[in-house]
């Protein structure tokens, strides 16, 4: 990984640092900024004052426990929340047709700022950053164009599922194991499960198949999708075919239905890959078959939105941002029961492959949000 300033280098257990993740230039118009209580406020402490919520976060259609994306943005608000001392409302919301309202619902609250998390809140999002022009908005995973009031973070979701499919295609033409977990490497074949299919996801699915393909031109991936974000079921039943069919590695972007495809590995002595977090310590049960997680560094993003509205600075991150290989924002973390012991040539490929994509020598077919 060549120990890039705010990523983790596989191997050495260290965490993605929100202190250093956004080095790059925070520009943007003037929008009008909360006034979230202080640390030295006192309010929700002694000052002998309700304590309120001044932020909320309305979640994706995989809804918070999902041990991937929305807890991965939640983790960033509570610790900023920790530190200056303002209060968190979680809105679950797993119905997209729905967001409009529940927006709305949430600006007439009068958050100091309102969180929404994932694509799928973007067309609601649009008109509801006109409608409420005086309500700070963070939208993770897209951006409104001409919002001066929205502070937008587009992940490079394309090279993140890159590395994914680059660390899978390189293990399934390794020789390994793990207690009874193994490949085999007589057989170039690994798997991809996805949620919902939609064009968020597809884009994930092609850039994992190019990045398997990029590290091994062999490899046949296989695809298909659970149908939920929520139950793990049908992503188990999907991974159980594919691990049938001889893959050796399998990874999903189905949030908390993701589990479906750690069990199917666990069942069948195959290995998995995680999303969003590093899964083997979110989903722990399962450590012994996640061989790492392709990461974003959404908490990282969470925390510096709040803590500019905090500090009267949200105009200072309005506007598209973005989390990639280049800041740190997105990479590749090796699961905790393989660090030091995944083959030398996985890590090597990792460090390429992220070379390639800062470079512009990977031409990928995707983009962040759709293809």
């Amino acid at each position: 990984m060549g120990g890039r300033p705010g990523s983790r280098v596989p191997g050495t257990g260290s965490r993605i640092d929100r202190r250093t993740l956004l080095a790059t230039a925070l520009s943007g118009t003037t929008a009008t900024a909360g006034c979230l209580a202080g640390a030295g406020s006192g309010l929700g402490e002694d000052s002998g004052e309700e304590r309120v919520d001044e932020v909320a976060m309305v979640s994706s259609p995989a809804g918070f426990d999902d041990d991937a994306f929305n807890d991965e943005a939640l983790a960033g608000l509570q610790e900023a929340a920790s530190e200056y001392g303002f209060g968190i409302r979680t809105i679950q919301a797993t119905q997209p047709e729905r967001y409009e309202s529940v927006q709305a619902d949430a600006a007439e609250e009068g958050h100091d700022l309102v969180v929404c998390a994932s694509d799928y809140h973007t067309d609601a999002l649009s008109t509801n950053a006109a409608t409420y022009p005086d309500q700070n908005w963070m939208l993770i995973n897209n951006a409104i164009q001409g919002a001066d009031n929205v502070s937008g973070w587009i992940e490079r979701n394309d090279q993140l599922s890159f590395l994914a499919g680059v660390v899978a295609g390189t293990m399934t033409g390794e020789r390994f194991h793990h207690n009874r977990y193994r490949t085999d490497p007589e057989r170039s074949v690994v798997g991809f499960v996805g949620g919902e299919e939609s064009d968020l996801l597809r884009a994930f699915e092609r850039s994992y198949i190019e990045g398997a393909r990029w590290a091994n031109e062999d490899v046949e991936v296989l695809s298909g999708y659970g149908g939920s974000f929520e139950d793990p079921a049908g992503a188990d039943r999907v991974a159980s075919a594919q691990i049938d069919d001889g893959a050796d590695v399998v990874w999903h972007a189905a949030a908390g239905a993701g589990e479906g495809v750690f069990a199917a590995a666990d069942r069948r002595g195959r290995f998995a890959l995680g999303v969003d977090t590093d899964q083997s310590v979110a989903v722990e049960e399962y450590a012994d078959v996640i061989l790492g997680s392709a990461v974003k560094a959404v908490d990282s993003a969470t925390y510096r939105v709040a803590k500019a509205v905090v500090e009267d600075e949200f105009e200072e991150v309005v506007g598209e941002r973005t989390l990639s290989i280049a800041n740190g924002g997105v990479g590749f973390v090796v699961g905790r029961e393989f660090e030091d012991r995944l083959p030398e040539g996985v890590l090597e490929a990792v460090g390429d492959a992220e070379d390639a994509l800062e470079e512009g020598r990977v031409d990928l077919s995707c983009g962040p949000t759709g293809c």
